[in-house]
């Protein structure tokens, strides 16, 4: 593997300081033209992060996401043929779920799984589910049984990829291995109505299993009825005799953007089972086109009741409307329940400009509302000749959250941002005129010596603390201080607190209100 280092020199900071964002981006490969990447952080390990992207990319972190090494994953019996999804077993071990191009037998006609016990460095021999003789097996989504280890898999099965006979089908499959992926259970259906085989808005597609506090099996996914629901209460081995609907998608899930190739809103679906308020409520963050096909919008809705009524959705993107937000995906923070989501985004724009940002969006109320984040550095306009894949990624553990999405200049890349739920301000409430101002530093970049100052519009409690881009504190320089109503300024050295070249946090906390920048020491 090779090595893709991020390095801190000046030279290449004062390049591109103008276009950073609040969050520090890191490049993880534009090699192998990547797309659908999928990211995650291991829970026993969150130093060790692993991300895969089409057709058999995968990279390994094994300091936060700073750095990564770059590989190619091999199957010599089955094939690596994309829809990659990257998740971790109750053991802390890695697995790569795929598609499947075997030497001897039928395009995509398995679901296959490698297994890695070196956060991602090496990769076992392959195991399958779902071979069914020439029938395509497409687009799985994995969960893992936090209590019993087992794993759970739902895919679309197509009688003949791509056929427009009414005599073809699509219909969703269900398998699980109770040995951490050496075996597999016969497939289940689970659907009642099938799809046609077109891949379009008539076929059923994007199935996503869950577990529910008790054990229970969700699973949801959308075709011509919009998203539909079904559950299995003991362990798989029946479902609800018919699949029970959600809400409809109006313009259905796969709908055009401008300057995509192809683009689509198959949902993502996730359990809270977390310590946080909201345990056991299911949720659902999706695309759609309801207010017309120049304002794609970002959804979620969920479920308090083991999926047997659905709120109103919400809509994740708090920009004014007429732009666009495509190619979102979710994940929840286990640690407190928080919600997260990525997708990209166009409200910075004209409405005829295909210029694309990527947004993260965090709710802290069980997804009653959402604030947005932009975290590219760098906009980008993608080519409508290049495929971009059908989705992005992000993981979330104990406020380390880790967005994956692909970019494009002249050719496809995948990065990733550091951010950190907590350092950077994520839940700083409503500004209003109690509000404290903190100003960037100045000089930035600085070598030595940087002024910080800040404006209080009312007496208040001051922490002023300084973090590195993993979210370690590195310097207190005011904790749980009183100033009254004022300007402030406070002369930072950062020789005085060993700090080497890099990109750093500062935030000002103030009562209820937090506010942080980015700094930069050469």
């Amino acid at each position: 593997m090779k090595k893709n280092t991020f390095l801190f020199f000046f030279s290449f900071l004062s390049s591109i300081i103008p276009a950073f964002s609040q969050f520090t981006n890191v490049l993880i490969s534009d090699q192998n033209s990547p797309q659908e990447i999928s990211i995650r952080i291991n829970p026993k390990n969150p130093s060790q992060v692993v991300a895969g992207a089409n057709l058999n990319n995968v990279y390994n972190s094994n300091d936060g996401g700073i750095t990564w090494n770059i590989g190619i994953l091999t199957e010599p019996t089955y094939g690596v043929w994309g829809d990659p999804i990257i998740f971790t077993d109750t053991a802390g071990a890695y697995y790569y779920s795929h598609l499947s191009n075997p030497a001897s037998g039928n395009w995509i006609d398995r679901i296959v799984f490698q297994k890695s016990l070196d956060g991602g460095a090496t990769w076992s021999s392959g195991t399958y589910t779902g071979l069914n003789g020439s029938k395509a097996q497409d687009k799985e989504a994995v969960i893992v049984n936090s209590v019993t280890n087992e794993i759970y898999v739902t895919w679309t099965q197509f009688d003949n990829y791509g056929s427009s006979s009414p005599l073809d089908s699509s219909v969703i499959l269900f398998s699980k291995s109770a040995d951490a992926g050496a075996t597999w259970s016969t497939p289940v259906r689970i659907n009642a109505e099938a799809g046609n085989c077109v891949d379009s808005d008539s076929t059923m597609e994007g199935a996503i299993p869950m577990i529910g506090p008790t054990g229970e099996i969700y699973v949801i996914w959308t075709g011509p009825n919009g998203l539909v629901f079904n559950k299995s209460l003991d362990n798989g081995i029946t479902w609800l005799p018919h699949e029970l609907p959600i809400i409809s998608t109006p313009g259905g899930w796969d709908y055009n953007i401008s300057g995509l190739q192809r683009c689509n809103g198959l949902p993502q679906a996730i359990c809270d089972l977390s310590p946080g308020p909201n345990y056991g409520t299911i949720y659902i963050n999706w695309t759609d086109q309801r207010n017309g096909t120049t304002d794609t919008d970002v959804w979620l809705l969920k479920s308090t009741d083991g999926g047997t009524t659905w709120s109103s959705p919400v809509r994740v993107n708090d920009d004014m409307p007429g732009k666009q937000q495509f190619l979102t995906w979710m994940d929840i923070d286990p640690t407190n329940g928080y919600i997260y989501c990525v997708f990209y985004d166009r409200r910075n724009y004209p409405v005829t400009s295909q210029q694309t940002d990527v947004y993260l969006a965090r709710s802290v109320d069980g997804g009653n509302s959402f604030t947005n984040f932009k975290i590219n550095d760098n906009s980008f306009v993608p080519s409508p000749s290049i495929f971009f894949g059908d989705y992005i990624g992000i993981s979330a553990y104990n406020n380390m959250v880790r967005p994956a999405w692909m970019q494009y200049a002249g050719g496809l890349s995948v990065w990733t941002a550091l951010v950190d739920g907590v350092t950077l301000s994520m839940d700083e409430p409503m500004r209003n005129n109690y509000s404290p101002v903190l100003q960037q530093n100045s000089p930035n970049p600085f070598q030595e010596n940087t002024w910080i100052k800040f404006d209080l519009k009312k007496t208040g409690t001051v922490d002023l603390i300084v973090y590195d881009i993993l979210g370690n504190k590195v310097a207190t320089l005011y904790e749980n201080e009183k100033f009254p109503e004022g300007n402030f300024d406070y002369i930072f050295n950062a020789s005085a607190y060993n700090l080497n070249q890099g990109i750093y946090y500062y935030s000002l906390r103030c009562d209820e209100y937090r506010v942080t920048k980015k700094m930069i020491v050469y």
